[in-house]
């Protein structure tokens, strides 16, 4: 959010304080840079032209599919013959002077509607942040000597500077001299085939100039400067305030036109005059330093002490089927049951055992028995 400020100074085309001026509330406004880019790429839209390429292009031939069972693909080819074109694929996108894949189309939905108080909203955010010197100079302008932002000049210029030369005198008297010399030294060719169509240079953008008389001479002196842009402060637009869907532009502002900022769009509970029910956005926050806020007086004085980590270390997972005592913490009864299959097994252990001597002790009578019929024993 921008700074509040009671007053701005009004500077002279010398660049002397002349006045001051009360800060219109739009530059209170909340600053958000997601509606504005999101508000800008629509809006962008709506200049395009719509483009398509030929309606036959790529099925002005006479072609046929050979079918099947000749062990080619079942892709058109090109009828008659004498030439290597004959037996070629055509039409597919993936031949040779065939069609694209997905024709573009002059019926495409190249415009789009934004609602009306989204683009308010996202320019309120544009001229809130065009007062906040780090976007400013986050967005690349060169504003090391600039008074005062917002900057305003004193609305006698708009009538008194005709030529360009007076124009490059008054931004270098603001201290805008080297933001415009910048946009100036970045003129250079555009890559791709943007130089065929009439968009040959790209360059930075540089100040953008919002002054309020409709036959103003100014305009006529500042239009032939690279990078400067102009702005009448009825026909607001996002896309000069923010370029690229960025915010931070930086604004020189007429006095007039800053004085009408009100009027246009309201102020703390006070609705637009030039626009019908409309009034400013406010912030869901008044102070958005939320660690402040939290560790300030008024809420640590009532929020209760912290409390101290007394939890004992966290004991490592034992597994209830190899260790008895993690068992027995789940099931008690696990212990009745377990000395029961004790019981169990030793008795099962025991009558096994039982039943192994009486077998080995029946066999060892029987062998005697049989030694002694054979004569082999003497009894």
């Amino acid at each position: 959010m921008a700074e509040t400020r009671p007053v701005v100074s009004v500077y002279s085309p010398e660049g002397a304080v002349a006045s001051t001026t009360p800060l219109p509330a739009v530059f209170n406004a909340p600053i958000r840079p997601d509606l504005v880019r999101f508000v800008h790429t629509n809006i962008a839209k709506n200049a395009r032209q719509a483009y398509a390429v030929n309606m036959k292009a790529g099925h002005q031939t006479s072609a046929e599919s050979w079918g099947t069972g000749r062990a080619v693909s079942r892709i058109p080819r090109v009828q008659g013959g004498g030439t290597q074109r004959s037996g070629q694929g055509a039409f597919g996108n993936m031949c040779r002077g065939g069609r694209m894949f997905a024709p573009t189309k002059t019926w495409r939905k190249w415009h789009r509607k934004v609602n009306l108080n989204e683009r308010r909203y996202a320019i309120c955010s544009a001229i809130a942040a065009s007062a906040c010197p780090p976007l400013v100079m986050a967005r690349g302008h060169v504003v090391d000597a600039v008074p005062e932002m917002p900057l305003v000049v004193d609305g006698s210029v708009e009538g008194s500077v005709a030529k360009t030369k007076a124009a490059v005198a008054l931004l270098k008297a603001l201290g805008a001299e080297a933001d415009a010399d910048k946009c100036a030294a970045s003129k250079k060719l555009r890559a791709g085939k943007g130089k065929m169509r009439n968009r040959r240079y790209v360059g930075r953008k540089g100040p953008l100039v919002i002054y309020e008389d409709k036959d103003a001479e100014l305009p006529r002196a500042v239009r032939n400067l690279p990078g400067v842009d102009l702005c009448h402060i009825d026909r607001l637009n996002l896309l000069l305030l923010a370029p690229g869907g960025h915010v931070g532009r930086f604004c020189v502002w007429t006095s007039g036109a800053f004085a009408k900022l009100d009027a246009l769009y309201g102020g703390v509970g006070v609705k637009s005059e030039l626009k019908k029910d409309y009034s400013l956005p406010r912030p869901c926050m008044l102070n958005a330093d939320l660690a402040r806020l939290i560790n300030s007086d008024e809420i640590q004085s009532v929020v209760r002490p912290a409390e101290k980590d007394t939890q004992r270390p966290k004991a490592p997972k034992r597994n209830p089927l190899k260790c008895l005592d993690a068992m027995l913490a789940l099931n008690p009864y696990h212990e009745v049951h377990r000395a029961s299959e004790m019981r169990a097994a030793k008795a099962q252990k025991k009558a096994k055992q039982a039943k192994v001597d009486k077998n080995r002790k029946a066999a060892s009578k029987a062998f005697y028995e049989k030694a002694c019929v054979e004569g082999e024993v003497t009894i």
